[in-house]
């Protein structure tokens, strides 16, 4: 994959995730906008109910297979036979070979603190024992090039707000963009077409517009990325499973600036912070309407 190709983009004129809505501005006069659809979709491992999360409804597949990747329910070995997705009952199906059982898993929910309330598994810390992530360099130059890029996309966030996106990168160069109401599910699509299509991710980046919690680093490390950065800040737990796995981990990255709070010796600061623009939202407003 080429970056420059970027095999997936969000469509921000998909007439199905949003929606146009008429109020009043602060002066009372009337106004339309559009606003971001939220529904729900159920997911099936086979026979067995897993979970139901609410999504703008793109990339239902991603997202299933994703979502249950991420949770250990899908293994590196499993074979994915069939995928159904019923738009009607908004349901996804996913069939694998190996017959699938997790009704005690299940049972151990935990509603996290991301938008849109995600939801892991109470023993998903257990996928993380032993793990050890790639020690793979990143360049300070991949970083600046990166959201410069990035914040360049067109995106549902520029044309509807009330949305999260994640990007997967490889050096400076963005591969995949997702978005969602929820970061997690965000990232979750991305998990899933690696799944699928068989990425590699030891020499991933993963870039998130969301805060760095727990969630979304276990989700990261889940999927074997060895660095993961934000605009937006750090949750001290998040920051603590990242120096425990291998994980770098950047945040408040904005124009110049940016904090790394894991990984400092595998950060390769090859560019100086003065001669990178400040970052200038009317010129990324006109560039991603272009």
């Amino acid at each position: 994959m080429k970056g420059a190709d970027y095999p997936i983009l969000p469509d921000p004129d998909a007439p199905r995730l949003t929606r146009a809505v008429t109020g009043t501005d602060q002066t009372g006069a009337e106004i339309e906008i559009r606003v971001v659809e939220e529904r729900p979709l159920t997911i099936f491992l086979n026979s067995q109910e897993i979970v139901t999360s609410m999504t703008i409804g793109d990339y239902p597949e991603y997202l299933a297979l994703g979502f249950l990747r991420n949770q250990g329910m899908l293994r590196d070995d499993d074979v994915v036979t069939g995928i159904d997705y019923d738009e009607d009952i908004e349901t996804v199906v996913v069939r694998t070979v190996r017959e699938t059982s997790y009704e005690e898993k299940v049972q151990k929910k935990t509603r996290t603190s991301g938008c849109a309330v995600g939801t892991v598994f109470g023993d998903m810390m257990e996928g993380l024992e032993g793990l050890e992530l790639p020690q793979t360099e990143l360049r300070t130059s991949w970083l600046y090039a990166l959201a410069r890029q990035i914040n360049m996309t067109p995106s549902l966030y520029l044309k509807a707000g009330a949305i999260h996106g994640t990007v997967l990168c490889q050096g400076d160069q963005p591969l995949l963009y997702m978005e969602d109401v929820g970061r997690h599910n965000a990232v979750d699509k991305i998990a899933g077409f690696m799944f699928r299509h068989d990425v590699p991710a030891a020499d991933k980046i993963l870039y998130t517009t969301g805060r760095l919690t727990s969630e979304m680093v276990i989700k990261t490390a889940m999927m074997g990325i060895p660095a993961l950065a934000s605009r937006s800040g750090f949750t001290a737990w998040g920051v603590e499973i990242a120096r425990q796995v291998g994980l770098t981990l950047i945040g408040r990255m904005r124009g110049q600036r940016f904090v790394c709070l894991s990984g400092e010796d595998r950060l390769v600061r090859d560019v100086d912070p003065a001669s990178v623009p400040a970052e200038d939202q009317k010129t990324r407003r006109k560039g991603a309407s272009e």
